[in-house]
């Protein structure tokens, strides 16, 4: 961080939303956040897992509060199944992506919590994050979160991410969320004050899937 002021910050696992540039202890790991144009975005480290016959990785959340008098007309539809080819097989990223949505409603279903929706314009912009993490256009993480809402047009009070790839995995999908819930900083997100969401999935040559959800509170 340099010569920045620093403030020391500790708490649970969980997305969280600072006033000033500082330093979160989070596991015993010590997280930096930095404001970026009215915006705090706070890094979770990045965790591996390794699963029998797959491995996991997985980046801790991301979450954002709109800047006062954000407006745009909000779009809801339901996304059709979208291929890419890997390897010798085709991995069918629209059945895992509803495959995503389901797991998350039940669990939120599960904890009392509404269910969401899923917005086409958070979708396209889910995956086209997972497209570029795949094609190795950008690393694992959330790079360019805050252009990714922006070009959604949808209006929102709050919004947050998740992030994940997997490879060799029987069912992707399960691998993915239940990596999810088991990380207190992606649970947050998932259990947050949110009505709709985006799903992406997208995999490279190599296998690998990865996967990314936008979460929102619309206006």
């Amino acid at each position: 961080m340099g010569e920045t002021p620093m403030s020391h910050w500790h708490g649970l696992g969980g997305s969280y939303l600072f006033q000033s540039y500082g330093e979160l202890v989070l596991d015993g790991l010590a997280v930096y956040f930095q404001k970026l144009s009215g915006w705090i975005l706070v890094m979770i480290p990045t965790k591996i897992y390794s699963i029998a016959l797959g491995t996991l990785v997985f980046t801790g959340g991301v979450i954002a509060i709109s800047a006062p008098g954000q407006t745009s007309t909000q779009k809801i539809s339901q996304v059709s199944s979208h291929s890419y080819q890997v390897a010798q097989s085709t991995v069918n990223t629209g059945a895992i992506e509803a495959s995503v949505l389901q797991q998350i409603n039940q669990y939120r279903s599960s904890q009392g919590l509404g269910a969401l929706t899923r917005n086409s314009a958070l979708d396209a912009q889910a995956r086209t994050h997972s497209q570029n993490m795949a094609s190795g256009k950008v690393p694992l993480g959330h790079q360019g979160f805050q252009d990714r809402l922006r070009a959604s047009g949808v209006g929102y009070n709050a919004a947050a991410e998740n992030v994940a790839y997997n490879q060799g995995a029987n069912d992707p999908a399960t691998q993915a969320v239940q990596g999810w819930l088991k990380s207190s900083g992606h649970l947050a997100n998932i259990r947050g004050n949110f009505d709709l969401t985006g799903i992406g999935v997208a995999s490279n040559s190599q296998g690998t899937i990865y996967f990314t959800q936008i979460f929102m509170r619309a206006k």
